[in-house]
C-alpha cells in the first residue's frame, strides 16, 4: 500500500470533519494528525480516544455553529491535519495485483470525489489520482461523502495530468476515457491489462489533451432517456465492470 507520510505536507488551512463515520475513520488513520475533537457526551460515548488528543464537551447546537448549516455532525466534530501527498511514482510502486486506477480530469464538487473514493475502495481499486490544481482539498463535506475511504484509498495529485497518464501507462496500464460520445461500450474497451479508467467533469467531460493520453475511449450503455449519469456513479458502474473482468 502507498505510504502517505512519505511524501511532502501540502499546505492546507485545517478542515473540520463531521459524522461518526469520518471522524472515527480519521482517528483510526494513524497517518492522520488531529488537532481537535468536539463531541456531545452521546457522541463520545464508546470512543477510544487517544489520551494527548484535546477534546471539548459541547452541545448539540454547539457542534452545529462549527460545521456548515444542517451537516449531521452526530454529536462529533474533528479538526484534522491534510494528509501527506503520495507521489505518483510510489503510488504506481504498488500496481502489481492487478488492481484498477481511477482518474479524474478536474472533477471539482467534493460530494462527486467523495463518493468516488467510496465505490474505489468497494471495488479494490489501487488508488485515486487527480490534478493538483483542479481538484477539492480535504474538507468535512468530501470525508462526509467518502465515508471513511478517505482514510484508506491512496490519493495521489499530480501536476500535469497528462504526464501522469504517461506514467500509468508505462507502468502497463490500459487506460480507458469514459467519454458519452465515444462508439465503444465500456465492456469492449475493457483489455486484458490492468486497467486506469479516466473520467471528466460532468458538462465539460474530459478535455482534448486527457483524451488523447487514452488507450481507448469507452461509454456506458445507457438508455437514451436520458443525457448522461452523475460523474460518481459513472465511476462507480465502470468499477464494477472492471471487477467482474478481473473475476471472469
Amino acid at each position: 500500500m502507498a505510504k502517505r507520510r512519505k511524501a511532502k505536507q501540502r499546505e492546507s488551512r485545517a478542515p473540520r470533519f463531521w459524522g461518526r463515520h469520518a471522524v472515527l475513520a480519521a482517528l483510526d488513520n494513524p497517518a492522520r494528525a488531529i488537532r481537535k475533537l468536539w463531541a456531545t457526551h452521546d457522541g463520545i460515548a464508546g470512543i477510544d480516544v487517544p489520551p494527548n488528543l484535546p477534546v471539548e464537551m459541547a452541545g448539540v447546537a454547539d457542534l452545529g455553529r462549527l460545521v456548515p448549516q444542517d451537516a449531521p455532525h452526530q454529536g462529533l466534530v474533528a479538526e484534522v491535519e491534510p494528509l501527506a501527498d503520495i507521489a505518483i511514482e510510489e503510488l504506481l510502486a504498488d500496481a502489481g495485483d492487478g488492481r484498477p486506477l481511477v482518474i479524474l480530469d478536474q472533477v471539482t464538487d467534493p460530494h462527486n470525489v467523495g463518493a468516488i473514493m467510496r465505490s474505489a475502495l468497494a471495488f479494490d481499486a489501487l488508488g485515486l489520482v487527480t490534478q493538483d490544481r483542479h481538484a477539492p482539498p480535504e474538507s468535512g463535506a468530501l470525508a462526509k461523502a467518502a465515508s471513511g475511504a478517505l482514510e484508506i484509498l491512496p490519493w495521489c495529485r499530480v501536476v500535469n495530468l497528462a504526464r501522469a497518464l504517461d506514467q500509468i501507462a508505462e507502468a502497463g496500464f490500459w487506460r480507458i476515457g469514459l467519454a458519452g460520445e465515444a462508439d465503444t461500450d465500456l465492456a469492449d474497451a475493457l483489455g486484458g491489462k490492468r486497467i486506469a479508467l479516466i473520467l471528466g467533469a460532468e458538462g465539460a467531460g474530459l478535455r482534448p489533451n486527457v483524451a488523447g493520453h487514452c488507450d481507448a475511449l469507452a461509454r456506458l450503455p445507457i438508455s437514451g432517456r436520458i443525457e448522461s449519469l452523475n460523474v460518481s456513479n459513472a465511476a462507480a458502474i465502470a468499477l464494477y465492470a472492471s471487477a467482474t473482468r478481473r473475476e471472469s
